[in-house]
């Protein structure tokens, strides 16, 4: 029976996409499937008495330095956001709706969205900045922006969320493999053996 990995994430969080860019790789490797779980991160937050890690200067700048060094063990970049943090709502309730409406298109939109975020540093809070991203990756805005107001959408994404609360998720990336939580992409490894073990 292929074991599934259940990838709770929001596009941002830096540590999410981190694991974005290994988790693919690692499902193929292990003949497992990855089934992407958009949430909203600030919900989690607000639910659990969570906060991001940048809410304490010492522990948001080792963080940072952190996710740099992962980043180097993974060979792939992370610039750190000039925005962040970010408020992703009508991202992930885009992200979500594309899942819904157009799932042939979602891998393409998570990865436009992370990189832009991550790699290339920009505003996506900014109305002109995202819909210019949107149109040079082949996306119409306005199908886009429409889904960020579509009710079966937003109750979609409060409910993943909801539903990731309930299953013990606190922050993001958090990970399932037959039911356990592995919580952070520093947890990776942990996942490989839970999808190796018989």
């Amino acid at each position: 029976m292929t074991k599934t990995v259940e990838f709770y994430f929001d596009v941002g969080s830096p540590a999410s996409y981190l694991a974005h860019t290994q988790l693919p790789t690692l499902c193929a490797q292990t003949g497992s499937q990855l089934i992407y779980r958009p949430m909203l991160l600030g919900g989690v937050f607000k639910a659990t008495g969570n906060a991001s890690p940048n809410s304490i200067p010492a522990k948001g700048a080792y963080m940072t330095h952190d996710l740099q060094r992962y980043a180097r063990r993974y060979q792939v970049t992370l610039n750190f956001n000039p925005y962040f943090p970010i408020n992703t709502l009508h991202l992930m309730r885009a992200i979500t709706g594309v899942q819904m409406r157009q799932p042939e298109r979602f891998q393409e939109l998570v990865d436009v969205v992370f990189t832009a975020l991550w790699v290339d540093e920009l505003d996506l809070g900014n109305p002109q900045v995202l819909t210019r991203l949107l149109a040079d990756k082949g996306f119409e805005a306005h199908e886009i922006f429409a889904l960020t107001q579509d009710e079966k959408v937003k109750d979609q994404l409060k409910h993943s969320t909801e539903l990731a609360i309930e299953r013990g998720v606190f922050g993001a990336p958090s990970m399932f493999v037959d039911n356990e939580l592995f919580f952070g992409q520093d947890r990776l490894e942990f996942v490989r053996e839970a999808l190796n073990q018989k």
